[in-house]
């Protein structure tokens, strides 16, 4: 295979203090290179630094050889390459897509701009690319906004924006980190299909050890800015020799046993339970809950487990009241009471939601990064009216503590964290007013396998400790089964199997468990 891109000696720094040191990256026409490392190895580095994207202040040294050119970093060139030789896809496609901007207007323009076709032909060509990637009913799609697209149609249209320019080079920055396990399996194949058709060079850049495993030939290991390790992608993975890597590779294998044979001792005390719920959005033409039951019981962990769009997260928001429109009982069982969620007065549901704690699945969205970390996990507590000043800063020290941070910390900003950080002060503001109930909602689906292993060992043992109810909802299965007791499968707005974590996942009966554990790639060893 012939060479398209080889970035040498980079090194990236920053106020004379070395972040980076690469030595060399080589991306080969129609061969998947991929980058792994936990959260700061130096992967995003890397990605900036390729398409020129560094942020003000920080400085990359190295050489660049596109396509047999020369090419120096940081210059004009190197700038122009963006975008054309070289397309990105990001992590985040309803970040990167305008949101007041049909997708088609979106297609023609980068196909005017970048290719100087008539908007006849652009229209043409959008419609053409939205095939190539599989956007069912490409004519209607165009017409449509970003929001309307489920998750995995919107990383396709990013897929289709990207090919657009036509380029030698597609950098792909954890394409499928937000999806479940049978959606990042197709984007991969579809990214497998184009690279293969149009000859690509495709760097994969993923915290997903198994998908890396099953579509890279090749893999460089990152660690705090340095390659520790690299090569044939199955050797590396199957039979890792550098012991940051065989950590990685041991951190994706979550312990069955340590979680889903435990007991729950306390599994008489109902906590939380919902009857024939119903909800069905304006406009839409089927429920998105269709008569869901569901009961969580004092100390467990259950997990709500299905593809995007089974409904999982309208169940979340359902039991939270923070949707309108649903129907049927939500019983809380606390302080001796037994309230049904769905028919309080707003004042009432205020007080009652003092019991429940949620942690959603992005920390970087969910803390307002213009507050401390000490405004942050106190919020709760001045809602409620629960102490003054001392005392909610020392109650702030307490529960950083709990999650594993240190007191100091109180009068940092979130930027200041990683992305496994930010979680861990998520959950401290949970728990800030010491809820019988917490509600996470794909919580580490963004995070590394050392950080995602992490989280769940935290969760788990705040749990036990504080005798604390989970619904823990996820699309992955491996996270399910290392913290919860019981398991929920969702399909379409209902619960399609439900039981303890092993049986089920050991002995599934429904076809649609059947295919969730099918779609997940394990590293063959």
């Amino acid at each position: 295979m012939s060479t398209l891109l080889q970035l040498r000696d980079l090194e990236v720094e920053a106020g004379g203090r070395r972040l980076l040191a690469l030595p060399s990256i080589v991306l080969r026409a129609g061969e998947c290179t991929a980058l792994v490392g936990e959260s700061g190895s130096g992967k995003s580095l890397t990605v900036q630094s390729l398409l020129a994207l560094l942020p003000h202040g920080l400085d990359a040294r190295g050489s660049l050889t596109f396509d047999g050119r020369d090419i120096a970093l940081g210059s004009t060139a190197h700038r122009a390459l963006a975008g054309r030789g070289l397309a990105w896809v990001p992590q985040d496609p309803l970040a990167s897509l305008h949101p007041l901007k049909r997708i088609g207007a979106q297609l023609v323009e980068t196909l005017r701009v970048v290719r100087g076709l008539a908007k006849a032909d652009a229209s043409v060509e959008a419609r053409t690319l939205l095939d190539r990637v599989q956007v069912p009913d490409a004519t209607s799609a165009l017409r449509r906004y970003p929001h309307e697209f489920s998750g995995g149609q919107r990383q396709r249209i990013a897929i289709a924006l990207a090919l657009a320019t036509r380029p030698r080079v597609l950098v792909a920055d954890e394409p499928t980190s937000a999806l479940d396990a049978r959606i990042a399996r197709d984007i991969l194949h579809l990214l497998d299909t184009l690279r293969r058709d149009d000859s690509l060079a495709v760097l994969l850049v993923s915290h997903d050890l198994p998908l890396v495993a099953a579509h890279a030939q090749q893999v460089l290991v990152l660690r705090r800015g340095e390659v520790v390790e690299q090569g044939d992608a199955r050797d590396v993975l199957t039979q890792p020799q550098h012991p940051d890597t065989r950590e990685l590779v041991a951190s994706e294998s979550l312990d069955v046993d340590a979680s889903a044979t435990r007991r729950n001792d306390a599994a008489s005390d109902v906590v939380l339970e919902a009857r024939c719920l119903r909800l069905r959005y304006p406009g839409a033409t089927r429920d998105a809950l269709d008569g869901v039951d569901l009961v969580l019981h004092r100390g467990e962990a259950l997990a709500l487990v299905g593809e995007s769009g089974s409904g999982k997260s309208s169940l979340g928001r359902a039991l939270l009241r923070l949707t309108r429109g649903a129907q049927g009982e939500v019983r809380l069982h606390h302080d001796g009471r037994v309230v049904d969620l769905l028919n309080l007065t707003p004042r009432a549901l205020r007080e009652v939601r003092r019991a429940i704690g949620v942690v959603f699945q992005d920390p970087y969205a969910s803390l307002d990064p213009r507050m401390r970390v000490l405004d942050l996990v106190t919020e709760p507590l001045r809602l409620h009216g629960m102490g003054d000043a001392k005392a909610m800063r020392e109650r702030a020290a307490a529960l950083l503590h709990d999650v594993g941070l240190d007191a100091s910390m109180l009068d940092r900003h979130p930027h200041q964290f990683s992305g496994g950080q930010r979680q861990r002060i998520a959950i401290a503001r949970a728990l800030a007013n010491d809820p019988a109930l917490l509600l996470c909602d794909e919580a580490v689906s963004a995070l590394d396998a050392h950080h995602r292993l992490s989280i769940l060992n935290l969760l788990d043992r705040l749990k036990r400790e504080r005798q604390l109810s989970l619904l823990f909802i996820t699309h992955d299965l491996a996270s399910a089964t290392h913290l919860a007791e019981r398991i929920a499968v969702m399909e379409q707005g209902r619960i399609v199997e439900t039981g303890a974590t092993r049986d089920v996942l050991a002995a599934p009966t429904h076809p649609h468990t059947q295919a969730l554990l099918g779609a997940r790639p394990a590293i063959a060893r």
